[in-house]
């Protein structure tokens, strides 16, 4: 049996990963600012990660959600603090795009209406329901032809509650920023406005925080930049540091039914002891400080370099548009061993480093950035 092909392949075979380094089968060390899609928030291998792990299965490393998991509520806890919900209910899952999955559900149920409007660009994962808010028709099948989804312009109020005004609207999903799109921030005064056109139309505000989530931006939700609150919230990828993990915050005023939400492995043993490390990391070591100071440091400097066209996101989720910059990225990796993220736009690099780089790595990627525009005037 073959691997069935899903992405291009880079000829790379990482073995041992620590901090914010990965080592491949040839000995080779790189510099890892993707993060494997914004997944590594507290760096490789990182000894108390590691630890909580390695103990959690000394003692049990799953059972289903039948019976009284601990880890679960000690996690609610410590989520709901450090992230600013703390009257929120959390159900806890394996991936983003089933958190999104669940969150639409959520609010279909919570308001009986059917519509999702979603705005131009978005990406909110590759699952049946999570297609029909996410705007690449190339990902999209026959079977996800009947596309409830609703596709406006960022940034547009006006567009958002002429389609509100139709009634049957169940949700507004917005990502904290726009990750695939290449780092696209909606305006505070729009998040601001949204929140508002929800409450007056009766609709489910979902922030789709998968990728700008736990701790990137500076805040540990990238919305809360604008003083804003959510109904639903979605989480995973920096959630677990590699450790397969999502969740939805729910407010309050959604109600359980039996039967409405369910899930195998979501919560398990395992998977709790990892975010919980995830949480304690972030706080011992101060990441979202460390986030916003580095992040501003990056940007600071990548706008002395004149190639660079245009820089967006906050914290240590950047898009640097770079003249050439397809070209500039692969030669990131290939000359200076440094992996970035590329963009629906193939000359803007997605820098998404764990939260634990530092100055002197912030250093390195900017020479060698330097370096090759240099080369390439």
């Amino acid at each position: 049996m073959k691997l069935f092909d899903v992405y291009p392949l880079f000829n790379i075979e990482p073995i041992k990963a620590e901090g914010c380094y990965v080592f491949d089968n040839k000995g080779t060390k790189y510099l890892d600012f993707y993060g494997g899609h914004a997944v590594i928030s507290i760096g490789h291998s990182h000894p108390h990660y590691v630890e909580r792990i390695q103990g959690q299965l000394d003692k049990i490393a799953f059972y289903s959600n039948s019976v009284v998991i601990p880890l679960q509520k000690e996690l609610s806890e410590k989520l709901g603090a450090i992230s600013g919900y703390p009257d929120y209910n959390l159900f806890l899952i394996n991936s983003g795009a089933e958190a999104v999955e669940n969150a639409l559900k959520l609010a279909s149920f919570h308001t009986g209406k059917p519509r999702i409007i979603a705005f131009e660009k978005a990406f909110h994962g590759r699952t049946s329901g999570a297609l029909q808010v996410t705007d690449y028709d190339k990902m999209k099948s026959a079977f996800n032809a009947d596309n409830k989804g609703i596709f406006l312009p960022l940034n547009d109020l006006v567009a958002v509650e002429k389609e509100l005004k139709k009634g049957d609207v169940a949700a507004i999903i917005i990502e904290g920023i726009q990750g695939v799109a290449g780092i696209v921030e909606p305006h505070h005064d729009f998040l601001v406005g949204l929140r508002k056109l929800a409450d007056q139309y009766e609709a489910v505000l979902i922030l789709d925080e998968v990728q700008s989530g736990c701790g990137r931006t500076g805040k540990f939700f990238a919305h809360q930049h604008a003083g804003i609150q959510a109904d639903l919230i979605t989480v995973a990828k920096g959630m677990g540091n590699g450790f397969p993990i999502g969740a939805v915050l729910i407010h309050p005023k959604f109600k359980a039914s039996s039967g409405l939400l369910g899930t195998t492995f979501g919560g398990n043993h395992l998977a709790c002891a990892a975010a919980l490390a995830v949480i304690e990391v972030m706080i011992e070591e101060n990441l979202m400080a460390n986030a916003t100071i580095l992040g501003d440091y990056l940007v600071k400097k990548l706008l002395e370099i004149k190639q660079v066209k245009k820089i967006t996101g906050r914290g240590l989720m950047i898009g640097v548009l770079l003249e050439g910059g397809k070209q500039i990225r692969e030669n990131l990796m290939n000359k200076y061993n440094i992996f970035t993220g590329g963009a629906s736009n193939p000359d803007i690099l997605r820098l998404l480093p764990p939260l634990t780089i530092t100055k002197l790595e912030c250093d390195m990627l900017l020479e060698a950035i330097r370096e090759e525009v240099a080369v390439s005037v």
